[in-house]
């Protein structure tokens, strides 16, 4: 479908890659990884056909089709939300207008029985046809289905996009991409603004997606759940590794622990050659051998390891005292905008210790509940604190309120106390600040480095009370690790509003989720909550749909009368004989797939105490559990489609 043929992309401070060869096929699902700055976002650009390359070619198939959504996308349109969506199809408006203009001329003729009349009828059955082709007749379902689940409530669909924030601008345009169906999925931290039950949604379509997939994303379980595949950009090279990120992550520590070993033999044969050199460089008998060694030396390709310290680092938020054990009370806590109620009666403690994570999709009012608990915005009721608490508050805006003028170095060593400011160069670098970065201003950091730097500042502040919103938007998979085990060790209370699921397994001990204007109290795992939440969305869709089918009974009963008389007894006996060999391969494909569970059960056992120093015998070992692995998804993908075709017939 696409294959990148020796590409090279130059910058002026060198190469971001060099000499790429590549293959995409057709259903290939790939996460794209590399340090910030690495060139993923670049390689997508390249891909769209946004950027040409330095060096090399990149070749596509005729008819592939290109969906590329992009972190910065800019749409200034007064199109409302729906509208956007339905005229975003070019040959579906093509048709549309055809049809149209027939009609028009069908109404208004009055030459009925001339030959150009009947040319109209004929032309109005193959625009039909060709409208059907499209799914045309589906379109509208297919854009309402889609907007509800990226978030979208139907009351806002008839709503201006410019009138909305440029997150759900960001939806919008995901949403739009996605109806087009392209043959290329081009995707770059489309999670970022999407709250934690549209995530499950996207990855339930993008693994039914069949067409190529590349997708940039922090986000661990988003791409274990949807990738097959993880390219990484390391060293002006791209890595293929056949696996989602955390098996492609355990494998490439295992790698890189034998490149570490090789550097360091490596480094030894140099110190010895160079020890040689020296000695032999000035006895003229010696003098060619020297050469010799010297050339051998100039041709020796060095050994890079790029390893990641950060995932090493152990940090904790500072407490500053211990509170009492009711660090706050809310008492009718509420708010509205006018006639807009977003929750009320809220009447609850929360007990020193707690750990709870603020659920549930955007807009019903996450960020302003925070915002009531720390007492920023007023409504109905009161929030009183506890005896000793001291309560640090990290908002969507935090990197908003830092001083433009200070250094990245002088904004952290102004609140960190104690110890810790050892630490501060190691714990700016968790950050993605490293070397001269330290030294920049504020005011000339992009927006999300403020907020790293903002989290980072949050990090060092005293407190036994944390309210955390949305405090992972800007960090990658390391930083994520790093803050995560710094909340975990946290011997104070935090409430924290994030989307990235990970993030939040086994960090917080209950789950607050606003539904129904109030606020309900779960004792679910993350991925529990999320899959009764899922539950629910799937019997609201089926409960839409068979309002529907009540609306108009008919014609699902003459579809089936049609398609029952349309069967002859041989197309009956045919069909029969299908169903039974469908039973047949489905039995069999049962059997093997519980046969490879086994085997690959026990190969687990073998993998994980495999000894790497062996390579041959280690390679050997790996490739027949990989083996294994891709005949399960052989087999289990051949009991899905017999399944399916069982289920039509």
């Amino acid at each position: 479908m696409i294959n990148l043929e020796n590409l090279s992309f130059h910058l002026p401070q060198g190469y971001l890659f060099k000499e790429v060869s590549l293959q995409i096929n057709a259903g290939d699902k790939i996460g794209l990884v590399g340090k910030n700055g690495a060139g993923k976002s670049t390689l997508l650009r390249l891909l769209s056909g946004r950027e040409q390359p330095t060096d090399g070619r990149i070749h596509k198939v005729k008819d592939a089709t290109i969906g590329y959504l992009t972190q910065d996308i800019v749409i200034d349109t007064n199109q409302c939300v729906f509208d956007y969506l339905d005229f975003s199809n070019d040959d579906l408006n093509r048709i549309r207008t055809q049809i149209d203009d027939i009609n028009h001329q069908l109404t208004t003729r009055t030459d009925y029985e001339s030959d150009s009349y009947l040319q109209l009828l004929d032309d109005l059955n193959f625009a039909n046809e060709q409208f059907n082709l499209f799914e045309g007749y589906q379109w509208e379902e297919k854009i309402t289905s889609t907007l509800k689940g990226l978030g979208f409530q139907e009351s806002v669909f008839t709503k201006s996009l410019n009138q909305f924030s440029g997150g759900w601008k960001m939806r919008a345009e995901l949403a739009r991409i996605l109806i087009n169906n392209p043959s290329v999925l081009l995707l770059d931290e489309p999670t970022n603004h999407l709250d934690i039950i549209s995530i499950g949604w996207l990855e339930d379509y993008l693994k039914r997606f069949d067409g190529a997939l590349i997708t940039i994303s922090h986000d661990r379980y988003f791409l274990d759940n949807v990738t097959k595949q993880t390219l990484e950009i390391t060293k002006g090279k791209i890595l293929n590794f056949p696996y989602p990120y955390s098996i492609y992550k355990e494998r490439r520590a295992e790698e890189i622990e034998v490149l570490i070993n090789a550097q360091k033999q490596q480094e030894k044969e140099i110190k010895r050659t160079e020890e040689l050199i020296d000695k032999f460089r000035a006895k003229a008998s010696k003098a060619s051998f020297a050469q010799s060694l010297m050339k051998k030396l100039d041709k020796t390709e060095l050994i890079e390891v790029e390893t990641d310290e950060i995932a090493n680092m152990k940090i904790s938020f500072p407490l500053s005292v211990q509170p009492g054990k009711a660090v706050l009370d809310m008492d009718n806590l509420g708010k509205s905008y006018g006639d807009l109620n977003l929750f009320k009666n809220i009447n609850l403690t929360v007990g020193r210790g707690e750990k709870i994570a603020l659920l549930g999709p955007n807009g019903v009012g996450k960020s302003t509940l925070l915002k009531r608990i720390t007492k920023a915005e007023d409504g109905e009721g009161t929030v009183t604190y506890g005896h000793n608490v001291e309560v640090t508050y990290f908002a969507q805006d935090q990197a908003e309120k830092l001083d433009p003028k200070r250094t990245v170095f002088e904004t952290v060593d102004l609140v960190a106390k104690g110890e810790i400011r050892k630490q501060l160069r190691s714990i700016l670098g968790a950050f993605l600040f490293s070397g001269e970065d330290v030294d920049k201003q504020v005011g000339v950091l992009s927006g999300g480095e403020r907020t790293r730097l903002a989290l980072c500042q949050l990090l060092l502040s005293p407190s036994n009370v944390l309210i955390l919103d949305e405090p992972t938007n800007h960090l990658d998979i390391q930083s994520k690790a790093v803050l995560k085990q710094a909340l975990q060790q946290y011997g104070g209370t935090f409430i924290i509003v994030s989307h990235d699921r990970e993030f939040l397994e086994g960090l917080t001990n209950r789950i607050w989720d606003i539904e129904n204007k109030s606020l309900k109290i779960h004792h679910y795992t993350v991925q529990e909550y999320l899959a009764k939440k899922s539950e629910a969305f799937e019997q609201a869709q089926q409960l839409g749909k068979s309002a529907k089918e009540k609306a108009n009974p008919k014609v699902e009963e003459k579809k089936e009368e049609k398609s029952k008389s349309t069967l002859s007894y041989a197309e009956e006996k045919e069909q029969k004989r299908e169903q039974k060999r469908l039973k047949n391969a489905i039995r069999k494909a049962e059997k093997r797939i519980e046969e490879l569970e086994n085997e690959i059960e026990e190969m687990d056992k073998v993998v994980a105490n495999l000894d790497y120093s062996d390579e041959e015998k280690s390679a050997a070992i790996l490739k027949d559990y990989d083996a294994l692995k891709t005949e399960l998804d052989e087999v289990m993908e051949s009991w899905d489609n017999d399944t399916n075709s069982l289920e039509n017939l």
